[in-house]
């Protein structure tokens, strides 16, 4: 329960910082990486990122590289940590995250360097299993909020269920909807309430934090689960100007390490997914 409410604190963050950023100092300068054996600074938020980066820690002194795992409990001082140099890199965020903050703070100059772990969202049914047909006309719970629910309406268009105007749009909503040859119903929720609404639709899309407390495991209960390569999953991000430092090569090669992945699957019990599988 312990490891559950990690989680459930970490995503429910991200889905909250999502309409929030902060404001760098201008008159910082640029991150400098850091020098000789000095360790690295890993910026990430507390719960299933950072039990990750302990792990990364522990492969990688093995391997003869030092990290800093420096916790942070928000989702918008480590992108400005990074930005004023307090930290090399950090791993706590999706695409469309960064890309927003990068819109609101261009002088941030970050850089996806490679993918990390998916919060995968998914479809329940209290009726429906794996592979059952979905039925005409069926009612499909959604979050209400426009981050998530033009996630969830991607996660159908993925399915095949629908199709959209732009599948690679973040912020699809209901009226982008193009063809929906089987009629469905979409019933727009506040995405905390959604499993609790499941005896009164067909099925609902609901994100990896509000499923989990209520007992919902992504990879065993769901009738739909979102692709790996959604534009949702999680990134290792740093400044521009070390995009080419070798440690950010070592460190792409032990996250996304056998060792790493076990660990991943076996300490979430696929709650949390690999996402450059």
């Amino acid at each position: 329960m312990k490891k559950l409410a990690k989680i459930l604190t970490a995503a429910a963050l991200c889905v909250a910082a999502l309409t929030t950023f902060g404001c760098g100092d201008d008159k910082k300068e640029a991150a400098k990486a850091p020098a000789g054996d000095a360790p690295i600074k890993i910026a990430v938020t507390a719960g299933p990122h950072a039990e990750i980066m302990d792990n990364v820690k522990k492969l990688a002194e093995k391997q003869g590289l030092k990290i800093e795992v420096v916790e942070f409990n928000d989702y918008v001082t480590p992108n400005v940590a990074l930005f004023q140099g307090e930290v090399f890199a950090n791993s706590m965020q999706h695409r469309p995250y960064l890309d927003a903050t990068l819109q609101k703070e261009p002088k941030f100059d970050l850089v996806e360097v490679f993918k990390t772990v998916n919060f995968p969202m998914a479809a329940y049914s209290k009726t429906l299993k794996k592979g059952d047909a979905i039925p005409d006309g069926a009612t499909i719970g959604i979050p209400n909020d426009p981050s998530n629910g033009g996630r969830a309406i991607l996660v159908l268009a993925n399915a095949g269920l629908i199709k959209v105007k732009d599948i690679k749009n973040v912020t699809t909503s209901v009226a982008d909807i193009t063809e929906n040859p089987h009629n469905f119903k979409f019933l727009e929720l506040d995405a905390a309430t959604i499993p609790r609404s499941l005896p009164d639709v067909t099925f609902a899309v609901i994100n990896a934090n509000y499923a989990i407390p209520a007992g919902l495991n992504p990879t065993k209960d769901s009738i739909i689960l979102e692709s790996a390569d959604n534009p949702f999953v999680n990134i290792f991000v740093t400044k521009k100007t070390n995009e080419n430092d070798p440690r950010i090569a070592k460190l792409k090669e032990i996250y996304q390490s056998a060792d790493n992945e076990k660990f991943i699957m076996e300490h979430f019990q696929g709650t949390i997914l690999p996402a450059w599988k």
